[in-house]
């Protein structure tokens, strides 16, 4: 499925992104990378998809690697507010931790093959690119990482390595990307589901404490 198919309800992917034939470019690019690997793809082969002729491909971007850093950097913003929007939100630590990672799964399931380009070619980055895009993807670990231990702290969680255990969830959710299907029994809506439950299970979630009767607490 390509790029402009793979949306959630949205009529327009990568509506931020003008004039229309930047994001054409854009659109263009996700599908190629995610195809045929961002080194295997030709700012030729971009053009091409585009309806467009390479020339003008460089009227919107200087290099192949500009798209790339524009994707990944969108990508990863949307991954950063997916993330810090669940940490911030209300309610206990198990409730906002299954938002999290429901909501995270879902973009990756229903994003695939931008999420596949955003998450797998990190390394195809220039040096200040890279480190631009490493410094998005601590401030999601942060997010997250904030949330377990809050349930932690709460009695919520038993987790006794929180920055292991915090790499583990976003590397479930982020591998859906690898293998969702459209075409497979579960929507973006069920994995997510489904990986909200197995986290909250990895987790040990639990009431907390003080939500707890009396009588079970002693």
């Amino acid at each position: 499925m390509g790029a402009a198919k793979e949306t959630l309800g949205e009529e327009q992917p990568w509506a931020e992104v003008s004039p229309d034939a930047a994001r054409r470019l854009l659109v263009a690019a996700v599908e190629a990378f995610a195809e045929r690997g961002y080194h295997a793809t030709t700012t030729r082969d971009i053009a091409g998809r585009a309806g467009m002729s390479p020339a003008a491909l460089y009227i919107h971007y200087k290099t192949k690697e500009e798209l790339l850093h524009r994707i990944s950097r969108l990508g990863h913003d949307k991954a950063l507010t997916i993330l810090r929007t669940a940490a911030d939100g209300g309610g206990s630590a198990s409730e906002r931790l299954a938002d999290a990672v429901r909501s995270f799964v879902r973009w990756h399931a229903g994003h695939h093959t931008t999420a596949r380009v955003v998450q797998y070619e990190l390394d195809a980055l220039g040096p200040e690119h890279r480190t631009e895009i490493v410094a998005l993807r601590r401030k999601s670990d942060a997010a997250v990482r904030e949330i377990i231990n809050d349930g932690v702290r709460a009695g919520e969680f038993d987790v006794p390595d929180v920055p292991g255990t915090t790499l583990a969830v976003l590397s479930l959710c982020i591998d859906v990307a690898r293998w969702f299907n459209v075409a497979g029994r579960r929507t973006p809506d069920e994995v997510g589901a489904l990986y909200a439950d197995l986290v909250l299970r990895m987790v040990g979630a639990r009431a907390p404490a003080d939500a707890l009767p009396q009588a079970a607490q002693k």
